[in-house]
């Protein structure tokens, strides 16, 4: 953070409910602080009842923008000016930039896990085969993402299957990327994955503190040269992520995600290119150092 908030420093927050636990206030301050950039960073406790109110207050306050978490991702697109062709398939906006008094919505999670994908282990989506295990806030987002940056087919498993027919939808009726449907079994997602070039966990199962729990993945169905994603990152290494590694299996936590959403999201705000380093390093200090 700045030495000194002044009458010039702008303002920039994430509204959530709750939202104490949120890391970005940590990652961005120390960006602006490395750019010496007159920005603050803070977190502001919004209660759904209070959302129409809180995103009329970045206009009425001047904030430069905000980060939107759960559980308003959704419930927020009503409330702005413009959205993004991206956040509007999706159907979630995790981003705000206040542009003159203009609010505009953007999803950066679902670009984050691809750059992720791209920067942190060299794979492009392009003419893949993705099985996303879970179909709620976060499949929705990244595989919207992946089917925009052309994946060949993206394969759908969960224990509550009433949840990918909008996803189908959405999907199939704005890309070229095929959709398919498993069943949240052990047997028929052996069948599905040893044709998979890429694994996402997109559930909480194995999130601290229940890290000794992991999906029903028989890993050893899949090609030797698949990669094993998991959207967790705490902890830095899932039971999923762990026992992929032991079958010599490339792996990716979902730090970098976290990271590169936010760094388009600094960009956004700033005008200027986010500092990654001192992001990555604040935040893998906040989550791993205990």
């Amino acid at each position: 953070m700045i030495s000194s908030i002044n009458g010039r420093t702008r303002v920039i927050g994430i509204f959530g409910h709750p939202v104490e636990h949120s890391f970005s206030p940590a990652m961005h301050n120390a960006a602006f602080a490395h750019l010496g950039l007159d920005y603050v960073y803070v977190p502001f406790p919004v209660n759904p009842r209070n959302l129409a109110g809180a995103v009329e207050g970045i206009r009425s306050l001047d904030l430069a923008g905000v980060n939107v978490t759960i559980p308003h991702k959704s419930a927020v697109l009503e409330l702005l000016d413009e959205v993004s062709p991206e956040a509007g398939l999706i159907g979630a906006v995790n981003t705000i930039f206040n542009d003159n008094g203009i609010l505009k919505g953007y999803n950066t999670d679902a670009a984050g896990f691809v750059t992720s994908l791209e920067r942190d282990r060299g794979v492009t989506p392009h003419g893949k085969r993705v099985l996303i295990l879970g179909a709620g806030g976060a499949a929705r987002a990244v595989s919207v993402q992946l089917a925009l940056a052309g994946a060949e087919l993206i394969t759908f498993s969960t224990p509550f299957p009433e949840e990918t027919a909008v996803l189908k939808k959405v999907i199939t009726g704005s890309t070229n990327t095929a959709v398919g449907e498993v069943g949240w079994d052990r047997g028929e997602l052996a069948g599905c994955l040893n044709e998979t070039d890429i694994l996402v966990n997109a559930t909480p199962v194995g999130m601290h503190p229940a890290t000794g729990e992991m999906p029903p993945v028989p890993l050893d169905s899949l090609p030797g040269d698949a990669l094993v994603c998991d959207l967790i990152y705490n902890p830095g290494e899932t039971m999923l992520l762990k026992k992929a590694k032991e079958r010599d299996l490339a792996v990716l936590n979902g730090l970098g995600m976290l990271l590169y959403q936010g760094a388009l999201a600094f960009r956004l705000w700033t005008g200027v290119e986010a500092p990654l380093g001192v992001m990555r390093q604040t935040l893998e200090k906040q989550l791993y150092s205990s």
